[in-house]
C-alpha cells in the first residue's frame, strides 16, 4: 500500500476505514476473483493531507457548507502519484466514485450523499472529479446527514477511480426480494446502456422477479425485455456468490459488455 493509492488487489483495500464502503467492496470483490473492472482507491486520509485541516473542521462543526466546500475546491492538491496510477491503469474512460468510511453499511446508507462521475477522461478531468468528490463530502446534504448519523469531525473520504465499462446493458440485484423480504424471490432491474439511469430513477427499468437459479417468476418489461434467460441466471449466480460471500443479503450494481456481466457495486439492502 502506497501513501496515495491503493490497488484493488492489495489486501489493504479491503480496509472500509482505507478505501471506504466502495472501495473495500470492490477490493473484496476482485480478491474473490469476481468480474470486477480493473481500479484503485485514493485513500480516506488524503484529503487531511491536501488541505487546512483546523479550517475545514471548523467549517463542518458549523455547518458552514458552503465555506467547506470552498476550501476544498480552491486548495486541495491531487498527489502527482494518483494520477500516474490513473496512466497506468491505461487512462481512457474511467468511473470517479466517491467512497465515505461510513458508506454502505447496514447502519446507515449514504448511497447519494456524496458524488459519483462517469465518463470522465483524461489526467485533468481525472483531477477535477477527485476534488468534486471531496467536496461533495461537505454539501449541505452531507453534513446534514453526517451530523445525524456520524460525526461532523469526520473528514475521512475516499475516492474511487475504476474503468468504464462500456455498457450494453445495466441494472441492479437485489439478493433477496427488497420489498416482501422473501429469501427465495431476487429482483433484477435492467436498462439498455448505463446503469446510472437505474440508480438515480431517471428511467423505468425491465423488473423481473427472480428464483435463486435466475428463472423468471414475474415481470414487468416496458423495454421489451432488456434481459435473456442466460444472462438472467448469469447475474443471479453472481448475486448468490456475493449473498454467501458477505454473509447477507445484497443490493448489487451490474453491466453487460459482449455478453459478460459486470460488477460495479455491492452494499447490504438496507430499509
Amino acid at each position: 500500500m502506497s501513501e496515495y493509492v491503493i490497488w484493488f488487489e492489495d489486501p489493504a483495500c479491503c480496509s472500509v476505514a482505507d478505501a471506504g464502503g466502495k472501495g473495500a467492496s470492490l477490493a473484496s470483490m476482485t480478491q474473490q476473483n469476481l468480474p470486477v473492472p480493473n481500479g484503485f482507491a485514493v485513500p480516506a486520509d488524503v484529503l487531511a493531507k491536501c488541505v487546512d485541516v483546523d479550517k475545514l473542521r471548523d467549517h463542518a462543526r458549523n455547518r458552514d457548507h458552503i465555506a467547506a466546500v470552498k476550501l476544498v475546491e480552491q486548495t486541495a492538491i491531487v498527489p502527482q502519484e494518483v494520477l500516474d496510477a490513473y496512466a497506468k491503469l491505461g487512462g481512457g474512460l474511467v468511473a470517479v466514485r466517491s467512497s465515505a468510511s461510513a458508506e454502505d453499511s447496514e447502519a446507515a446508507s449514504y448511497a447519494g450523499q456524496q458524488e459519483t462521475y462517469l465518463e470522465v477522461s483524461g489526467a485533468e478531468d481525472v483531477r477535477k472529479r477527485i476534488i468534486d468528490c471531496w467536496a461533495s463530502f461537505f454539501s449541505e446534504r452531507a453534513i446534514f446527514y453526517r451530523g445525524e448519523k456520524g460525526s461532523l469531525e469526520d473528514l475521512r473520504m475516499a475516492v474511487v477511480i475504476q474503468k468504464m465499462v462500456d455498457a450494453e446493458k445495466a441494472g441492479v440485484v437485489f439478493s433477496n426480494h427488497p420489498v416482501t423480504r422473501r429469501k427465495d424471490r431476487m429482483m433484477i432491474e435492467a436498462v439498455h446502456g448505463l446503469g446510472e439511469q437505474v440508480v438515480s430513477g431517471e428511467v423505468t427499468p425491465d423488473q423481473y422477479i427472480v428464483d435463486r437459479k435466475g428463472r423468471e417468476k414475474k415481470s414487468q418489461t416496458p423495454h421489451g425485455g432488456v434481459l435473456t434467460e442466460v444472462e438472467l441466471a448469469r447475474i443471479s449466480e453472481l448475486a448468490v456468490q456475493l449473498e454467501t460471500h458477505y454473509g447477507k443479503p445484497q443490493d448489487i450494481e451490474w453491466a453487460i459488455y459482449h455478453q459478460d456481466v459486470y460488477l460495479l457495486q455491492s452494499r447490504p439492502i438496507t430499509a
